[in-house]
Parts: structure tokens; C-alpha cells; sequence
């Protein structure tokens, strides 16, 4: 490895280190998002970047991303499903189709790439920025449709964090309500944290609910990456796999040979913190939280230097559109079913 290239995925840590430490000082935006446009601020200050910095730049977006994914499997667990996640399901389920299905259409209409509007919707309707980051590998997005798709995702996000629990309160919503709410509908959990605190210095309350069923909302990444893995397999099943032809290669064999194995230790990670194999590694919870967060920040800084500001306004504009779309959407979703369904959700 040269220097110039060694020294760009040192400036990404740096980037990062500098993102956590911001992101950790306030609730509002998550590191990842930071990494990114620091990455993007210092990229668009510098005159022109040399090929094997920019080299650098694209290892670290790729191979620490793949490891954040990793950690982060390690953070999910299947028992978070149980209890009030349980009771939110059904909307988390809808929500997902009302993501994709409003990501799809638009997104053809405003003649935004396939992988956009997926990563759009993916985003939109799991975790935001982890949820982009890891559906990127499963469908071998493009940097620039990461980052446009990340920056869609950040707007609207910021803007649910601070409107809600003004909103809720004026609407004069219960506990529970809000919670659904806030945990069905707002994107990163940070943003949702933020979001929670807010409403309960307004109403003198210490309810946690909307992150609870956002953990639960988290754990069905795992859902969406087996699903669009096989579809991603059923696609190339028409093509030459291994130098065979499509014809005599089965969607299964395609599977196996197509999906990513980082993601495959990815799920792995889940199950084992599931059952528990985690629990008596003292430390271990805190190390994959803080570090599968990091090792993502890192990547997407790598992510920010392939993007100049005056193509995120233009080229970018079009995603932007869409992401508030979608997230209007699910908003309209989460609204509706907590006043339809007020009885259940309590």
C-alpha cells in the first residue's frame, strides 16, 4: 500500500474520530451523517484529489463499511421483537411496503436509479444511515447514490426529530402514541432518542417506548437484507454464473454463490447475540456498539470525498425530492394507524 493511499484512510479515521466526538456532544445528528459531510466539506475545499488518495478513500468506504456491517450484527437481537415491538409490527411491516412501494414509483417517475430509490426506501423504513450502508453492499450501489441517498434520508430526518414531540403534544397524543409514532417513523435512533427526551421534559414523563420499538423497527434489517439478496440472486439467475449458462443455474446456486459473506457473518452476529453467547463477554454490548458505528462513520467519509456539492444540487436534488416524499408517506402511515387503532396502541 503507497503512502498517498495509506494517508487517505488515516484522514478518514481522523474524519471520523472528529464525527463520533460531535455526533456524541449532541442528539440530533448521528455520526455517520457527520462523517459524511465532513468528508464532503473537506473534499470540496481541496483544488484536486490525487488517483491513490482517492484510492485510499474508496478501501476505506468499502472495507470498513464491510466491518461496521459486521459489528453491527452483533448490536440486533430477535428478543427485541418481543413486547411493545410485538405490538408495532404491524405497522413496521406496513410501513416497509408503504416505503417501497412509494420509493419505486416515484423514484421511476423522477428517473432516479433503481438503487437509490431502494436505498431511499430502505432508509426511510429500517434505521437510516446503517440501513443505506448495508443494503448498499447487498445491491452494489454506487457511492454517489449512497451519499445522495444518505443526505435525502439526514432532511427529513433532522426535521422529524425536532417537529414531533411539539407536534404530538399539540395533538395532544398519549404516551403510547407518541412512541409509536416516534419509533415507527423517525429514522436514526439517535434522531429518535433526541425526539423522546424532547417529549418528556414537555409532558414531565420518562418513557422510553418510541426507542424500544425502534430497536424492534432495527431488527428488521435482517429481513430486508435476506429479501433482496434472493432477488438480487433471481436477477442475475439469467445470467452466466461461474462461467455457466443461466439456463442450467438454479436461484438457490445463485444465492449461495452471489451473497455477500460479509453479510452472511453479518446475520451470524445476530443470532449469536440472540442466544446470549455475547452476554458473558464483559464490555462486549458497549465494544459492537461503538465500534460498528465508527467503522461506518469511517466508510461513509471515505463515501463524502467522491461527492462535489455542486452535483448534490443538481444530481442530487432528484433523490432529495424522494426521500421526502417517502418519508411523508410513512409519516401519513404512522398518523392514521395511531388514530384508527388508538385503542390498541393505548
Amino acid at each position: 500500500m503507497n503512502k498517498k493511499k495509506l494517508f487517505a484512510i488515516i484522514v478518514c479515521i481522523i474524519i471520523a474520530l472528529v464525527a463520533t466526538y460531535i455526533g456524541g456532544a449532541q442528539k440530533i445528528i448521528g455520526a455517520p451523517m457527520l462523517g459524511l459531510l465532513i468528508g464532503m466539506a473537506v473534499v470540496n475545499m481541496i483544488p484536486s484529489v490525487d488517483k491513490d488518495f482517492k484510492s485510499g478513500t474508496s478501501f476505506a468506504g468499502k472495507k470498513f463499511l464491510n466491518l461496521g456491517i459486521i459489528l453491527t450484527g452483533a448490536t440486533l437481537n430477535f428478543n427485541q421483537i418481543l413486547g411493545y415491538g410485538a405490538r408495532a409490527m404491524p405497522l413496521l411491516l406496513f410501513n416497509i411496503c408503504v416505503a417501497f412501494l412509494v420509493s419505486f414509483t416515484i423514484g421511476k417517475k423522477l428517473r432516479v436509479s433503481a438503487n437509490t430509490s431502494t436505498l431511499v426506501g430502505s432508509g426511510s423504513c429500517i434505521c437510516g444511515g446503517t440501513a443505506i450502508a448495508t443494503m448498499s453492499s447487498v445491491i452494489g450501489a454506487k457511492e454517489t447514490e449512497i451519499a445522495y441517498a444518505m443526505t435525502a434520508i439526514f432532511l427529513f430526518d433532522i426535521l422529524s426529530a425536532l417537529l414531533y414531540p411539539y407536534l404530538a403534544t399539540a395533538l395532544n397524543l398519549t404516551q403510547n402514541q407518541f412512541g409509536f409514532l416516534a419509533g415507527t417513523s423517525i429514522n436514526d435512533t439517535s434522531s429518535v432518542v433526541a425526539a423522546e427526551s424532547t417529549y418528556n421534559v414537555l409532558n414531565n414523563i420518562d418513557s422510553s417506548l418510541a426507542v424500544t420499538i425502534k430497536l424492534a423497527r432495527t431488527t428488521l434489517l435482517i429481513l430486508l437484507v435476506v429479501v433482496f439478496t434472493v432477488l438480487k440472486a433471481k436477477e442475475q439467475s439469467v445470467t452466466n454464473v461461474a462461467g455457466e449458462s443461466s439456463k442450467n443455474v438454479s436461484i438457490g446456486r445463485t444465492v449461495i454463490k452471489t451473497f455477500p459473506k460479509f453479510i452472511l457473518v453479518f446475520l451470524l452476529m445476530a443470532v449469536l447475540n440472540t442466544i446470549g453467547v455475547f452476554d458473558g463477554i464483559s464490555g462486549a454490548a458497549v465494544f459492537f456498539k461503538k465500534y460498528s458505528k465508527f467503522f461506518i462513520t469511517t466508510a461513509l467519509a471515505g463515501v463524502g470525498f467522491k461527492i462535489q456539492f455542486k452535483d448534490l444540487f443538481t444530481e442530487g436534488l432528484k433523490p432529495i425530492v424522494l426521500g421526502g416524499i417517502t418519508w411523508l408517506s410513512i409519516c401519513i402511515s404512522s398518523m392514521l394507524f395511531i388514530t384508527i387503532f388508538a385503542s390498541y396502541v393505548g
